[in-house]
Parts: structure tokens; C-alpha cells; sequence
């Protein structure tokens, strides 16, 4: 399926494609630039031109909800700015700033006042995101505010009804169980009351209409993790790992998943040894394993980046992964975290899916 003639002869001449960042029976979503009136910006778009026809009515449903709610929120400064709307595709701006399951503001409690405060202005405007439950469509800005993403779901009201109260409240009630996860010892006694209160639908919903939806998701369009990697991040890369492990020079892996404009996802294995020649061997012993498809990329490291606690950052080599390198700056705390990465960073694997926002960014010294 192919895009409407106006709108592929807009973004052959204003788009310059970047990184894939999603591609999934709905949409396909890649980071790129933008022309506009006052110079080229960092963007994001959604097209519709790969989506399979069983799945284009719905598709087509949700996109034209982001495409309202974007347009009505343009001015509030909670998310990112509509720059160009088609029929079958849309623009948005770059926002800043990576996702909240990757950032993990643990006890930041002005992340948590401006996360109230956006919600505020979506509220005025009449908006109800109605996704907010999930992670990954919260941003944690690099000026350290919140903002929201992914407006696919979203409902807008010209009148503040009930079913607007209802859904407005569930907005809140999801981005406070996000709060009791990061900084619990923050929640008021009022923030308490609304956690352990769902309104009647959502307590419906739960119990009925979010098993058909898992059965859905899961079954028919194979959505299965936040991270976008499906089962075979959720199924095949744990018998991957254990398999990786397996050889007696393999001191750990982690394996992340990354949107690949071939097969759709991929994945990449960081494997902790000395030996550099070893990524061949593995790649052997696991295509003769063939239990599970082979990462598509398998890269040596001398140490794999692990928090507080000992277990490896995923958050950022999933960032390495999909090639979103100016995005690993903010999570760095110190120089000997960046001289840590740049080995990583210099001998990563996923070279096809580049661009040139990829700036040095972890050679240059902390402002």
C-alpha cells in the first residue's frame, strides 16, 4: 500500500529519513528531519504505507485520533508539536528525551510535579490520553520535565462530561502508579486515595474487555513487551542467553531488542568476554542449536554496564542497539561512565540504520 500522491510528493521533498524506531501493524515510526518554514528540526513520523490491509481500518482510526489530539495539544507544551499532517502520514516533533522505563527517575519529585502539571493542560484542553499506563509513553525531557507521547488512543471533548471525568481521572490514577514505583515516599495521602480507588469502568474494563485485549494483542498482532521487541524478545532471547552462556568464555550477555527495516525486529547480543574472536563461535554454536533464530548482531565486550545492584543498563544498550546515541548523554553520571561506553560505542554492529544526529556526543565533556 502505498502512500495518497500529495502526501508522498510533501515528504520526498521536506522528510529526510533517519532511524527506524517502530514498525508494527499500525504504523511505521522513524526519526528523521523535517523542512519547515524556519529551517530543518529533528522529527518524527508515522505512515501508514506498510500497514497490512486487515489491520488498515483500525490503523487508520488511530492515527486519525493522534492526528486531532496532536493538533489540539500543539500549543501546550507537554508533548511533541505537530509540524505536518497528511492523510496516511504525519510529522511530529522530537522530543528530547528518552522513556521513562529507560530513564527510571527514581525519587526525582519535580519529574513527578511537571508530570502533574502536563496533565493539567491536557485536562484544559480537553484531552484524555487514555495510554498512559504504559512507560514508554512518558519522556523524561533533558531539561529533566515530563512529557507525554503516543497519542494514538487519545480522546478529545469540547464538553467535560462525564465519560471525560471518568477517563481524565485514569490518567491520573496511571501516572500516579508510575510516582509509587519511582518515589514512593512522595505520594500525598490525596494521591494514596486515588491509587487504591479505579472508577467503575476501568474496573470493568480490567475484568473483561483487557483479557480480550491480551488476546488480541498478544495472540493476533504479537505485542507481547514495552520494548517493542515482541516474542522474540520475550520468548527467544532468554534460550538465546542461556545458550550464550553456555560457553566457557562467556562471562555474561544481555540481548535488547531494535526495529529493523528488513525483518521488522531484531535483536543484539552484548556478551561480556576477552576473546574478540569469539562472536563467530557463538554465531555458529547457535545457528547449530536451531532451536531459535540467531541475534542478528552479536558484539564482544569487555564489560557489559551494570547499575547499583550488579545487573547489566539495558536501558542503554537498547539505546546503542537502535543507534540512538545522543540520547545515552543524559543517563551518563560521570566521565568514567562515558570512557566506559565509548569502546561499546565505537565497535557497535547495527551500522545499516544510521544518521547523522549520531554526533559525538559521549567524546564531549559534561556542561
Amino acid at each position: 500500500m502505498s502512500l495518497p500522491k500529495d502526501d508522498d510528493a510533501t515528504l520526498s521533498v521536506r522528510w529526510s529519513q533517519g532511524v527506524l524506531l517502530k514498525r508494527d501493524v499500525f504504523s511505521t515510526v522513524e526519526r528523521g528531519r523535517f523542512r519547515t518554514e524556519s529551517g530543518e528540526t529533528d522529527a518524527v513520523l508515522r505512515r501508514l504505507d506498510e500497514v497490512p490491509f486487515w489491520s488498515f481500518a483500525l490503523a487508520l482510526h488511530l492515527f486519525s485520533r493522534e492526528r486531532r489530539a496532536l493538533a489540539l495539544a500543539r500549543d501546550l507544551d507537554v508533548g511533541p508539536k505537530l509540524l505536518w499532517a497528511g492523510r496516511r502520514a504525519l510529522v511530529r516533533g522530537f522530543v528530547d528525551g528518552v522513556a521513562l522505563h529507560l530513564a527510571k527517575p527514581h525519587g526525582d519529585l519535580a519529574y513527578f510535579r511537571s508530570a502533574k502539571a502536563a496533565l493539567r493542560r491536557l485536562r484544559r484542553a480537553g484531552i484524555c490520553h487514555n495510554d498512559l499506563a504504559k512507560e514508554q509513553n512518558w519522556l523524561v525531557g533533558r531539561d529533566g520535565r515530563a512529557y507525554v507521547t503516543d497519542f494514538q488512543l487519545a480522546a478529545c471533548f469540547n464538553r467535560r462530561g462525564r465519560l471525560y471525568r471518568i477517563l481524565a481521572y485514569e490518567d491520573l490514577r496511571h501516572l500516579l502508579k508510575h510516582k509509587r514505583s519511582y518515589a514512593p515516599e512522595a505520594l500525598t495521602p490525596k494521591e494514596r486515595k486515588v491509587l487504591a480507588k479505579k472508577s467503575a469502568v476501568a474496573s470493568i474494563w480490567l475484568k473483561t474487555g483487557k483479557k480480550v485485549y491480551r488476546a488480541i494483542t498478544r495472540g493476533l498482532f504479537n505485542f507481547t513487551d514495552r520494548e517493542g521487541g515482541g516474542r522474540r524478545l520475550v520468548n527467544d532471547a532468554p534460550v538465546l542467553a542461556e545458550l550464550i552462556r553456555r560457553n566457557p568464555a562467556v562471562r555474561d550477555t544481555a540481548i535488547v531488542a531494535f526495529a529493523d527495516r528488513r525483518s521488522g525486529v531484531g535483536l543484539y547480543a552484548f556478551v561480556e568476554a576477552d576473546q574478540a574472536a569469539l562472536e563467530k563461535t557463538l554465531r555458529n554454536e547457535l545457528t547449530a542449536a536451531r532451536g531459535v533464530k540467531p541475534p542478528e548482531h552479536i558484539q564482544i565486550v569487555h564489560a557489559l554496564p551494570r547499575n547499583a545492584s550488579g545487573a547489566p543498563r539495558t536501558e542503554v544498550l537498547q539505546l546503542v542497539a537502535m543507534n540512538q546515541l545522543d540520547l545515552i548523554e543524559p543517563m551518563m553520571k560521570n566521565e568514567q561512565d562515558r570512557a566506559f561506553l565509548k569502546d561499546i560505542l565505537e565497535q557497535r554492529k547495527n551500522l545499516r540504520d544510521r544518521f547523522n544526529f549520531e554526533v559525538a556526543e559521549m567524546d564531549r565533556p559534561a556542561g
